[in-house]
């Protein structure tokens, strides 16, 4: 039935809706089988043709969060990651996050010196005996993808400074590049960056082990997914270098910090501790 309609995503392309892709959105939520034949069955008996793809978000989202606040939380990951923004700083420490949980020691915003000039770099990463740069390409506004400008100006620090590495005594080799975004990549951009020996990283690229599946894998859940803290806490967690949900269960200082309720922090801690749970 929904396959008659069109419906416009963020990036103004008109397409076909998809059930399946509604129906697989809502399953990485970890809602059952019956909750997400509900919400479905309700959403699309609200179909219009020309329809956004972000108004069925919002319905669906709605419908999610009447069940269970924790499973809409986890179903509002990718517009909890553009609430990172406005500047990508917090992606960064995101990523930076990420990247802790699987084994790097990491430094944000570090100063490295390249054969022709000093570059800032979104996050230096260290394993086994290797160093990895990462520029993180932060969008604020969806609907906007990585185009091949990025891994074309990325490839050409990454040179620079690993020529400069390769000339000196270092306790780690230097081996890889990486670009980073919270959006998509371009064909042009995964064509250009794999040629050129860059690793890419997007919100679904590589397939199954893009952004999206290493925090689910890894329960690294960004504050910003939370749906009983207002915008004005979040963004004094941000400014704080509180980036992911974990850190609050370690750290309930802040919550303090901010004059929440202990009726409040239960209910917000209980959210965290759900989402943690991988």
């Amino acid at each position: 039935m929904g396959a008659d309609f069109e419906v416009i995503k963020s990036s103004g392309e008109k397409v076909k809706f998809s059930l399946d892709k509604l129906r697989s959105s809502l399953s990485k939520s970890g809602a059952d089988n019956q909750t997400i034949n509900q919400i479905i069955d309700k959403v699309r008996d609200e179909l219009y043709n020309g329809i956004s793809t972000k108004e069925i978000y919002n319905r669906a989202f709605a419908l999610l969060k009447k069940k269970g606040g924790y499973l809409a939380s986890k179903y509002k990951l990718k517009k909890a990651i553009y609430e990172l923004g406005p500047t990508g700083y917090p992606f960064e420490r995101f990523i930076s996050a990420i990247l802790k949980y699987s084994g790097y020691q990491t430094l944000v915003g570090e100063i490295l010196h390249g054969q022709c000039v000093t570059h800032e770099i979104d996050v230096v990463a260290h394993k086994n005996g290797t160093t990895t740069v990462i520029e993180c390409k932060f969008h604020s506004e969806e609907g906007r993808n990585c185009n091949v400008k990025v891994p074309l100006y990325i490839a050409s620090r990454y040179k620079d400074v690993k020529a400069h590495w390769d000339s000196k005594p270092h306790n780690t080799k230097l081996n890889e590049g990486w670009v980073v975004t919270n959006t998509r990549f371009t064909e042009d951009a995964l064509q250009y960056g794999k040629c050129a020996g860059l690793y890419l990283l997007s919100w679904d690229y590589p397939k199954n082990d893009g952004l999206r599946d290493r925090i689910d894998r890894l329960g690294l859940y960004p504050i910003t997914v939370s749906t009983l803290l207002s915008s004005r806490e979040k963004q004094f967690l941000l400014s704080r270098d509180v980036v992911l949900c974990r850190d609050l269960i370690d750290d309930v200082f802040f919550l303090d910090h901010l004059g929440v309720s202990d009726i409040r922090k239960e209910k917000i801690l209980n959210e965290v501790n759900m989402l943690c749970k991988h």
